[in-house]
């Protein structure tokens, strides 16, 4: 007997793969690449993710920060050519470890712009700015649209794909999958989203039933029942979902089956996450994908109090999981067709609240993958003493808080991903509608 509770949680993953077609495995295609976007949801602090070691630009910070300041031997000490040195949290040393190796990079001080901002805008009523910065909700819609207001229902990575169709060969397997919600990022125009949870291969326990003879005739049956024409729209659409997942069943259970994990992946939310993804990627070549989405996310970001621990235990199951996801990547050789990218709600506050942060707006982000021009720093990263002695004119911070004015704009950080993965310069601005007003439209971070 099936309980209440189990016939809901099927129900909820059936309607999570409405987004498949009739999968089938298809030619292999020669060019695979894919996107994941690592989403920290409520607005990780990069003021403490990447810190200044020069010893004037470290004093500035300890004395902003107060409490929050890291000690400067706990800091992880990363060289940046061009900018010297710097340290990364101390929770991050699989990933300081592939910075050294050339494998991540950083891009300083990114944000949702409308255009080139600076700090004499913030008071100009008649200056274009993004609107509700340090809401949540919104500023996630807006990170992951692309847009500076919420109100488009497409992301940035589903409407790349949607230009890239051609790159799929026909394949009708899925090509935009999340593990974390909410990920608009994923859908397009055309392309549609699915959402998998981790560690669940879509069995049914209604055909786990003995004798194997009576689980294969229910099968058989429930074959029939579902592509039977009934003349009901709804119902047709709920057997295509059904049928859909039957497919994909096998195609995730041999996932697990076939591929060869190098390192454990941590047990956590987000470790589970991209094992799943990765997973999926081991088998893409079956089915012809030429590009693939990803999305998942952790949550917990938004420290107003508790941050020294609750950032440290976030940023070392990011850190953990990453380092394995890029070890299985590279243990196939795709590690130069995957480029991972984290993303945030806005950064936070210079300046402590009590035992935490408040919402700012520019953010240090974290790109990884084999293609990446990695071991460096891209776009300008904010003076510590232009803080410590505020300066409007230096154009840093947007207020006496401490949230940095961005000095790269995401259309500038996402159009960069997306041209490495196949984008042309016209349909760049398409995906990003405000990319034409920045000169520099590529970061150069990107192999």
């Amino acid at each position: 007997m099936m309980s209440r509770r189990k016939f809901l949680e099927l129900g909820a993953t059936m309607g999570m793969v409405a987004g498949l077609g009739d999968v089938r495995p298809a030619q292999a295609a020669s060019d695979y690449k894919a996107l994941v976007c690592l989403f920290m949801f409520g607005g990780n602090d990069g003021h403490n993710v990447v810190v200044p070691l020069d010893n004037v630009q470290y004093a500035a910070y300890q004395k902003a920060r107060g409490a929050l300041a890291l000690p400067m031997n706990q800091l992880l000490p990363i060289n940046v050519p061009g900018f010297g040195n710097f340290g990364l949290h101390y929770a991050l040393p699989e990933l300081q470890a592939l910075f050294n190796q050339k494998k991540l990079a950083i891009v300083a001080n990114v944000g949702v712009l409308s255009r080139p901002t600076a700090y004499r805008n913030l008071s100009d009523p008649t200056f274009q700015l993004p609107t509700n910065l340090r809401s949540h909700s919104d500023q996630v819609v807006m990170m992951q649209t692309g847009y500076t207001n919420a109100g488009n229902g497409s992301g940035w990575g589903g409407r790349t794909l949607d230009g890239l169709q051609a790159n799929n060969g026909g394949s009708t397997f899925p090509v935009s999958i999340a593990m974390n919600s909410p990920a608009i990022y994923c859908v397009g125009a055309v392309t549609q989203g699915i959402t998998l949870q981790p560690g669940n291969d879509l069995d049914q326990n209604a055909m786990s039933v003995y004798p194997p003879s009576a689980a294969q005739a229910r099968a058989v049956a429930q074959q029939r029942i579902v592509t039977a024409a009934s003349g009901n729209a709804v119902i047709d659409a709920a057997n295509q979902v059904m049928s859909s997942a039957i497919t994909l069943n096998p195609i995730l259970k041999s996932a697990v089956a076939s591929a060869t994990i190098p390192k454990a992946f941590p047990h956590t939310a987000i470790g589970d996450q991209l094992l799943e993804i990765a997973r999926i990627i081991s088998v893409n070549a079956q089915f012809g994908v030429g590009r693939q989405v990803f999305f998942c996310g952790l949550g917990g970001f938004d420290t107003h109090g508790g941050q020294p621990y609750q950032q440290w235990d976030l940023l070392q199951q990011t850190s953990k999981g990453l380092d394995a996801f890029y070890a299985a990547l590279s243990f196939w050789g795709v590690d130069s067709r995957v480029t991972t990218f984290t993303l945030s709600d806005f950064g936070r506050t210079l300046q402590p609240s009590g035992s935490g942060s408040d919402h700012g707006w520019g953010n240090h982000h974290l790109i990884l993958g084999g293609a990446v021009s990695g071991g460096r720093m891209y776009g300008q990263f904010p003076l510590m003493t232009d803080y410590s002695n505020f300066n409007a004119a230096a154009d840093d911070y947007a207020d006496t808080r401490g949230a940095m004015l961005p000095s790269t704009s995401l259309a500038q950080y996402g159009a960069t991903l997306a041209k490495w993965f196949g984008a042309s310069d016209s349909q760049l601005n398409g995906i990003f509608p405000q990319l034409p007003t920045f000169a520099i439209r590529d970061l150069g971070f990107m192999a």
